[in-house]
């Protein structure tokens, strides 16, 4: 369970924070910054639109959302403070990722050199480890859900495809070019899709995209099938080697998946160096540092338009699908 530290106290409503500048935008809504007023703590407030939400059909996957994030607690994992809804919108309190999106960050690197993107994906490694052992996959690794810390540490964000799975789910989700194979072919998937998703995001940090790219959704799919991987020249033999491993179609041969686990994975050459202990205890110099003026900078979050459009929504009617949110 998430530590009572990082909860406001309830009930929680809109009036109690001072809402500030868009952090991001989605399909159901924007992330804003926000001020508590009575604790002077600052969140980020994902705010999502219910009309979207139940148009699209996602009403399961934003529940899950919640409830996940409500009892989990790791330090590269987002904290929740709370939620609650009002007549138009949902609202998550979020742990505020000041650094700004690691996504962000890798473009203007263009790729990251071996040792760079070995301290990420230690971290993703870390996550994975933590979330299966609750018996939640993920589901949705790509650089544009996680933030960084003012440390220069990961935050995995957007819970929104990650699910209590204790066998096999069936429900095709996911980033086009991070779907694995037994997840395009519905033959039901478990935490193993998770392990796959490292393999892809591990290639794109080192070469600057994914394995699998194309304009066109459908011959992204063909290409994970088809499991073919042209391995930039720079690319050592133990990136390489790791990659492979996790880039397996066969779930009995895919690393993370064995016996060993994600201690597989740990005990990689690849990782070769890495001291798990310090690192899950931040104890390490982080290989990005953002520059962070403050504990309210935004300046490492793209500016966005403020949104008009709430003023004229109307308040949601109807059987409420929300209860307990």
């Amino acid at each position: 369970m998430a530590s009572a530290e990082w909860r406001l106290p309830e009930p929680i409503i809109l009036t109690q924070f001072d809402v500030d500048v868009t952090l991001g935008t989605g399909s159901f809504g924007r992330v804003r910054l926000a001020m508590h007023k009575s604790t002077g703590t600052h969140w980020a407030l994902k705010r999502m639109k219910k009309a979207n939400v139940l148009q699209s059909q996602q009403v399961e996957h934003i529940m899950n959302e919640k409830d996940i994030l409500a009892t989990l607690e790791h330090p590269f994992v987002v904290k929740m403070a709370g939620a609650f809804q009002d007549g138009r919108f949902l609202y998550l309190v979020l742990e505020y990722g000041v650094g700004g999106e690691f996504f962000t960050h890798l473009r203007k690197a263009g790729r990251l050199d071996n040792n760079t993107g070995k301290f990420y994906a230690a971290q993703i490694v870390s996550i994975f480890e933590y979330l299966h052992a609750q018996e939640v996959i993920y589901r949705d690794l790509k650089p544009e859900n996680l933030l960084l810390d003012q440390e220069g540490y990961l935050k995995i964000t957007d819970f929104g495809f990650a699910k209590r799975v204790f066998h096999k789910t069936f429900t095709l989700c996911g980033t086009p070019e991070y779907i694995a194979p037994e997840v395009l072919l519905n033959k039901g998937h478990g935490a193993g899709v998770d392990w796959w998703t490292l393999g892809v995001f591990i290639f794109e940090i080192l070469a600057g995209q994914p394995p699998f790219v194309d304009s066109d959704p459908m011959a992204i799919y063909e290409l994970i099938l088809e499991g073919s991987v042209r391995y930039p020249r720079y690319f050592d033999r133990q990136s390489k080697n790791i990659v492979r491993k996790l880039l397996r179609a066969d779930l009995t041969k895919r690393l993370g998946c064995l016996k060993g686990g994600a201690d597989d994975l740990k005990r990689h050459k690849w990782f070769q160096g890495v001291d798990w202990q310090l690192l899950y205890e931040k104890k390490l110099i982080a290989a990005i540092i953002p520059r962070v003026a403050s504990a309210t900078d935004t300046s490492n979050f793209d500016p966005y338009p403020d949104s008009v459009e709430e003023a004229g929504m109307p308040m949601y009617s109807g059987r409420d699908p929300f209860l307990g949110f």
